[in-house]
């Protein structure tokens, strides 16, 4: 008689669910930008949504958005509920599937490009995040990159880390938001990572950053009269002058967009390995 192994438990819990089609909008375009060239230069083109929630929008938005970028790409949708598995079932083919799991990322050996995980972490304490990046970098595959990061309902306003293969340490913050109706930029600080959304204190560097911040969309008001990108490109451009290492340019500020170093916002604690 042959003895059934025991189904291996998923790393992680299960998350609100909460998911809306276009959610995932700002992200899934920087993803088809940013990494664009290991996508392009993979020999098995995987990348993975890790907690899509209680329906299949975001995996197939986000296949849809990559196809742009690698026609034959394939996307995984990885939830640890398996109800919302089953429920998404229905949608897959062969360039879409679902399956359970969660952190250790099971694709029967196969590594993604991309993980994505988004609104996952915000349940966990602070101190689990650094375990969970390091189990979902371990998966990727040489040159991938993890996207983990929090949105509002809507998919306005968005906050994202980036990490690297087998790194629990992100190179890059980046925020992504509608800039129709800012007030303050720190206003957006609800939504940052896990990692960050207790650090907005005084003290902080992720606090001081969002000062910074602040203070340059004030300082750039008078160009709101050339529209509300142009205020945003001249604040940001703003920061750059004054020492702050802001990435990217132009053609990324004007959709809302500034991303910074990791090291420039990093509470000491994560830091480091």
């Amino acid at each position: 008689m042959t003895r059934r192994r025991p189904a291996v438990r998923p790393l992680g819990a299960i998350t609100r669910g909460t998911t809306h089609p276009n959610r995932l909008r700002r992200v899934d375009r920087w993803i088809a930008h940013a990494l664009a060239a290991p996508l392009r230069a993979a020999s098995d083109p995987v990348v993975v949504d890790l907690g899509y929630g209680a329906a299949a929008w975001t995996p197939l938005d986000l296949r849809d958005r990559l196809r742009a970028v690698r026609p034959d790409v394939e996307v995984v949708g990885i939830e640890i509920d398996p109800a919302r598995v089953a429920a998404a079932a229905p949608y897959a083919d062969g360039t879409l599937s679902f399956r359970r799991g969660g952190f250790e990322v099971p694709l029967d050996g196969r590594s993604p490009v991309v993980v994505r995980a988004f609104n996952v972490l915000r349940q966990y304490d602070e101190a689990e995040v650094p375990g969970a990046w390091q189990a979902m970098t371990s998966r990727l595959s040489a040159g991938g990159a993890l996207v983990e990061g929090t949105c509002d309902e809507l998919g306005r306003h968005a906050w994202w880390v980036v990490l690297r293969a087998g790194s629990s340490v992100p190179e890059s913050l980046t925020l992504s938001t509608r800039l129709a109706g800012l007030e303050r930029p720190s206003d957006l600080a609800e939504r940052l990572p896990k990692a960050l959304i207790h650090r907005n204190v005084p003290g902080e560097p992720v606090h001081a950053f969002l000062q910074q911040l602040d203070r340059a969309w004030a300082a750039a008001a008078p160009q709101g009269s050339f529209g509300v990108r142009q205020r945003w490109i001249a604040a940001v451009r703003s920061l750059r002058v004054t020492g702050v290492p802001v990435l990217d340019g132009p053609s990324r500020w004007r959709l809302g967009e500034i991303a910074v170093p990791w090291s420039y916002v990093a509470p000491a604690a994560l830091s480091h390995p």
